[in-house]
């Protein structure tokens, strides 16, 4: 035993005094020693001390960053302590959709009721700048990391709206992200009932299924599923979207090399399972959206309108890691019932989902031109 214990003491903290063969047996294969040795080696030379958790982070960052796969991410533990809390529609911070902008982040949407509602921010505005620092050029997910924090916080923002520079400190807070809104509309004395979608975060199909279910009992007998700006999120509530609207078969085959083909089909009984439909989609409708947009048109159960979807045909599978951080990895593609693949080759950006009929808002105006292509559309088909 003492043989032993001393033996892994040697391998794990000093391998560099073993001969060869001892020391692969002890530490692993030559590849994943020689990483250690050099993380070793720059903690024990480099002029200024760096911690070994931060050398390991980075040379984690470094194998993903190498993949040259924008969807693949690591997050260091408290990265993923937060894409958690996102996955649950909760997170700590000002209360932000945001998407990459040359110059920072373009805000996409401001939560109501949220720290960035009640300082003035709006969709359309660019942050530039937190926490006193530059936002060009840096990662969006680095970026995000600067606006969030703890409830109670501070953090100094700067955005540009008309050319224009404005700075508020802003208080961050716990926030809810709203996953589901709807409304009841008429249009040639067909009630119409929308429901948007932001986000497939975990429970997001419930909250989607009761909407549903009370636009129904207030009368609406055609519907629109809103998916426009979605991102996705997990491919389980993506099946359980589709299922809304689908009775039973496919929705979606996913294909990988370290995970077996497997094709998801509709499950339970469909709260809306015959009466029109229309899928709202634009560029930035993507991942989990496209699926269940892919499947809707590919069954003839909807008719897509809007602009082409983002294209992305890949998933990605979270492999959690005992330093409590997470890979989020590009493990397979997936498949349309039809077997489209959205993302052209592997992870390139791909054509995405063409839709049935064309249409694009004109940020103009504060008419929604999608919206009314869509009622239109289900017009001739509601049911009166």
């Amino acid at each position: 035993m003492v043989v032993l214990a001393l033996g892994a003491w040697i391998g794990g903290r000093h391998s560099d005094w073993l001969p060869g063969p001892i020391r692969s047996a002890l530490v692993g294969d030559g590849d994943t020693a020689v990483v250690q040795e050099a993380i070793d080696r720059v903690h024990d030379t480099y002029y200024r001390p760096i911690p070994k958790a931060e050398l390991a982070d980075d040379a984690i960052s470094g194998v993903v960053a190498k993949l040259d796969d924008r969807f693949s991410n690591y997050f260091d533990p408290a990265e993923y302590k937060q894409f958690k809390q996102s996955q649950n529609s909760e997170f700590s911070g000002v209360g932000l959709q945001v998407a990459q902008h040359p110059k920072g982040l373009r805000v996409e949407a401001v939560y109501d009721g949220s720290p960035a509602k009640r300082a003035g921010l709006r969709a359309g505005d660019v942050i530039v700048a937190a926490g006193g620092r530059d936002l060009a050029g840096m990662p969006q997910q680095q970026s995000v990391g600067l606006i969030k924090g703890p409830p109670g916080t501070e953090v100094r923002l700067t955005w540009l709206r008309d050319g224009k520079r404005h700075t508020r400190t802003v208080a961050r807070s716990t926030v809810t992200v709203p996953v589901v809104a709807s409304q009841l509309r008429s249009d040639a004395g067909c009630k119409v009932g929308v429901v948007r979608l932001s986000q497939f975060s975990s429970g997001a199909h419930a909250e989607l299924y009761a909407a549903l279910s009370k636009l129904r009992k207030r009368g609406a007998r055609a519907y629109v599923l809103d998916l426009r700006d979605n991102g996705g999120g997990l491919v389980s509530e993506a099946r359980l979207v589709a299922s809304a609207f689908l009775a039973k078969g496919p929705i979606v085959t996913t294909r990988g090399r370290a995970v077996k083909e497997q094709t998801l089909t509709a499950t339970g009984k469909p709260i809306i399972p015959t009466a029109p439909l229309a899928v709202l989609v634009d560029g930035g409708t993507a991942s989990a959206s496209e699926i269940v947009t892919g499947a809707l048109q590919d069954r003839g159960r909807a008719k897509v309108v809007g602009s082409e979807t983002f294209g992305k045909g890949v998933f990605q599978e979270v492999l959690e890691l005992s330093n409590g951080g997470a890979l989020d990895i590009t493990a397979g593609q997936y498949f349309t019932p039809k077997g489209r693949n959205l993302g052209g080759k592997g992870v390139a950006t791909g054509k995405g989902i063409v839709p049935d009929v064309r249409v694009k808002d004109d940020p103009k105006t504060r008419k929604d031109e999608a919206l009314l292509r869509a009622e239109t559309v289900l017009g001739p088909t509601c049911p009166h």
